[in-house]
């Protein structure tokens, strides 16, 4: 510093490092003390001649500082009172003496020490008198506006301060009463001029005015606002008084701010939620009461109500979902196989989409309940969605919002059910959709079962798209012929056939029984249902490919022992074949015994239908004539077609059946499938309707115990059908013990359940000389051929097809 600071004499003191605040001399000051060893220090100087030094500390926060953390100026201080707190806090009163130089501080020792050198100010000089003089002035007045600032600063300060006429008072003064920063008061501490130190705090008051300004028009600014928003609200409480006299509570804004906060958090782009945004802001400018309002309100709740984010934890384990589907479906066992590779499929590639699976089957084989287990085994919301009768699009897309009574399609419903989004969705009879000048319903499903569409689906009604990838869908037909062929394309095709007797038995046993019991209000021991009583209800009361007719015959014997048991006329009732016609009535079908006798001109034909396979009869009369040809049965165009070929393939080998060559001039002849009231129609009974001509016509019976189907050429050769497993679950229905098929089938045999290949032998043929040969009772001899496989076209709903 200066070299009259060197000159002066050293002496050593204890020493107080203080935080907060800087100490000028004259300076009378307050302050409370907790640190151990500056409490040493401070008793070391009680007990001597009560000087200490006080020097501010550079951070405020350090608890154990070092010489390099403390200012080398302070001021040496006289202690005028201590005292001690009941909370262990020592406070001190001192005053300041005179400003010391720091040399050196120790911290080591029992009390801190610092030796120190008198630092003095340098006397006030004549010759900057006057600029002293215009300084203090300038200090006055902008202290005097700084002032103003502080209202409940007192009085007297400010005319003590205007009035003072010595320069190193009022500097005294101000800095002793005014909140200026510690590093601002260390500095003029620090000044040894005075006319700098007058100059100094001239800068730091208006520096310090110019902020205490800026803050005051920050408050200001805030104030206003705060005075704008307690007017809006002023205003709000007025509007909610007047909406209340007149009816109309509810807060347009603060319902318009809760939809704001919803549509804020949802995960869309930034178009989609200004589009929500600008609806739920129009509603500001709408009455609560009138229409639009009411569409703009129900369309926000709506879309917010839609599981944008909610997800179902979903944790594939096979074992489990095994468990699941065998515990809830007896057999089926190909179809069990696909679902479990699907679901490991999901195991490996949690993110995969797009597999839509549709189970193809007649009704009553538990196509819904399939899907429903699926969801089980997955560990997701279940919701069906019905398509049968579905004409409109409007149904699949939702409507626009814009009409009265609009609401969201039948997808968007569905996921707002199971609130979530990732549920299994069975879209049930999916083939029984049609279309009108509305629109093609199936067309709009195009886009949600394309795993590269449906990823941003937009309904009509809400607008904005929402991700379907994570949905399972599930579909469901009794055929697929009515299904177009682009969607049809879209789905993994599994096909469900009928139940076997044996299959019927034990899901009846294991399911329909408990079920009907526990529906109809019967306990475990009140009503029995022998295994015998069982088959007999297959046999004479059922004649289905499902089992929904059989439910509906326990069901009812349900209710008769529940009406018995009620009336009190046992306590338990009990089923035997002995007595279930007295429950039920007769049989309402019986054996078809006259099926299996040889008959001329009858053969047992296999047909297939959208509700599995039956038996159909060709039956054949040749009558004298003159060669006309009747077909009776509701035969289509397609199988009058086959009697065409049968006649012209008739004609051709007539001589080796010992058929007159002119049967067709001096014969009719009468073709006639029973049941006429039902249409039939379909490329696969050339076989038949050639036997049995040729039988007819040579009076050669026809095994009783063969069926056989398949389509033929002009030249007699046997073509390939479809749907053999249906129609070899017929024959086997029908005790059937052999089946005559086209040579080209024969990879299909591997489809056929194995109770039915261990009761019926398939015969394949490649020429219709093999069928007959086979078929004909009469030891005719044909020359054999090979036989095969190929699949029929699907056929409509409701008719049977040979």
């Amino acid at each position: 510093m200066n070299d009259m600071i060197e000159k002066n004499y050293e002496q050593e003191y204890p020493f107080i490092a203080i935080r907060g605040t800087v100490v000028f001399p004259h300076m009378t000051i307050h302050f409370d003390l907790v640190r151990e060893q500056f409490l040493r220090a401070l008793n070391y100087t009680v007990n001597g001649d009560q000087k200490i030094v006080l020097v501010t500390q550079r951070e405020a926060i350090k608890e154990n500082p070092n010489e390099e953390d403390l200012y080398t100026v302070g001021v040496l201080a006289e202690v005028r009172q201590i005292l001690h707190t009941p909370d262990g806090i020592t406070r001190v009163l001192a005053e300041g003496m005179t400003r010391v130089k720091l040399l050196s501080c120790n911290l080591s020792v029992e009390h801190p020490t610092a030796k120190c050198v008198e630092y003095p100010m340098e006397p006030l000089a004549e010759e900057t008198e006057t600029l002293r003089a215009a300084t203090s002035r300038c200090i006055k007045e902008t202290f005097e506006s700084y002032i103003n600032f502080f209202p409940r600063m007192p009085k007297e300060l400010m005319a003590l301060i205007i009035c003072e006429k010595s320069e190193t008072r009022l500097f005294e003064h101000i800095v002793f009463n005014v909140m200026l920063e510690d590093d601002e008061k260390q500095k003029l501490l620090e000044m040894n001029n005075w006319d700098d130190r007058l100059m100094e705090l001239s800068h730091i008051l208006i520096e310090e005015m110019n902020i205490l300004q800026l803050e005051q028009k920050i408050k200001e600014d805030a104030q206003t606002s705060i005075d704008r928003s307690q007017k809006e609200y002023f205003l709000r409480e007025q509007m909610n008084q007047i909406a209340e006299q007149l009816g109309e509570s509810d807060d347009p804004m603060s319902e318009v701010e809760e939809f704001q906060d919803k549509i804020d958090i949802l995960p869309l782009d930034d178009a989609s939620k200004e589009k929500l945004s600008k609806e739920a802001e129009r509603l500001t400018r709408l009455p609560a009461a009138s229409q639009e309002a009411f569409v703009i309100r129900s369309y926000l709740e709506t879309v917010l109500d839609l599981p944008w984010q909610k997800s179902s934890r979903s944790k594939v384990n096979l074992k489990r979902a095994e468990a699941i589907l065998e515990r809830d479906h007896y057999g089926l066992q190909k179809v069990k196989q696909h679902i479990l590779e699907s679901f490991a499929v999901r195991a490996l590639l949690p993110e995969s989409s797009g597999q839509i699976l549709c189970f193809v089957g007649p009704p009553g084989i538990g196509k819904t309940s399939i899907g429903k287990s699926i969801a089980k085994a997955l560990g997701r919301q279940y919701e069906r969605v019905s398509l049968g009768g579905v004409r409109d699009e409007s149904d699949i897309r939702g409507h626009r919002k814009t009409y009265i009574g609009a609401m969201p399609g039948r997808i968007i419903d569905a996921l707002m059910r199971a609130g979530t989004n990732n549920p299994v969705i069975l879209l049930d009879e999916v083939d029984k959709m049609s279309n009108d000048f509305r629109g093609d319903p199936s067309a709009a499903l195009l886009e949600i079962l394309d795993s590269e569409q449906n990823k941003a689906f937009r309904d009509h009604y809400i607008e904005v798209p929402f991700d379907l990838s994570k949905v399972l869908f599930v579909a469901t037909a009794n055929t697929l012929d009515p299904i177009p062929a682009p969607l049809r394309d879209r789905m993994e095709i599994i096909e469900l056939g009928s139940y076997t007797r044996d299959e019927k038995y034990h899901i009846a046993k294991e399911h329909l029984i408990k079920k009907q019991m526990a529906k109809n209000g019967l306990k475990g021991m009140q009503c029995r249902i022998p295994d015998e009583v069982i088959f007999t209800l297959i046999d004479g009361y059922t004649r289905e490919a499902g089992v929904r007719e059989l439910e509906r015959v326990i069901g009812t014997l349900c209710r008769k022992a529940a009406k018995k048991i009620v009336e009190g006329e046992c306590k338990k009732v009990i089923f035997s074949k002995n007595n279930l016609q007295e429950y039920l009535g007769v049989f309402k079908f019986r054996p078809e015994t006259e099926i299996h006798e040889d008959t001329v001109g009858v053969v047992n034909g296999l047909a297939w239908t959208s509700v599995g396979g039956v038996m159909m009869p060709i039956e054949v009369l040749a009558l004298p004539g003159k060669g006309s040809i009747e077909c009776t049965g509701s035969l289509g165009d397609v199988m009058k077609e086959s009697v065409k070929l049968a006649v012209s393939y008739t004609r051709s080998v007539a001589k080796e059946y010992g058929i007159p060559e002119d049967f067709y001039t001096k014969h009719d002849l009468h073709i006639h499938a029973p049941k006429g009231a039902v249409p039939k129609d379909g490329p696969s009974a050339g076989v038949t309707m050639t036997t049995a001509l040729i039988s007819a016509l040579s009076g050669c019976p026809v095994r009783g115990d063969v069926a056989m189907t398949g389509e033929i050429t002009l030249h007699g050769k046997v073509l390939p059908i479809g749907g053999l497993r249906e129609k070899s679950m017929a024959a086997y229905k029908a005790g059937i013990k052999t089946v005559i098929i086209p040579e080209d089938n024969l990879p299909d045999l591997d489809e056929i359940d194995s109770v039915v290949k261990e009761n019926v032998t398939f015969s394949p043929a490649k020429t219709l000389k093999t069928v007959l040969q086979m078929a004909l009772v009469a030891n005719v001899k044909i020359k054999d051929t090979v036989s095969g496989v190929a699949k029929v076209q699907p056929v409509q709903k409701d008719i049977c097809r040979a």
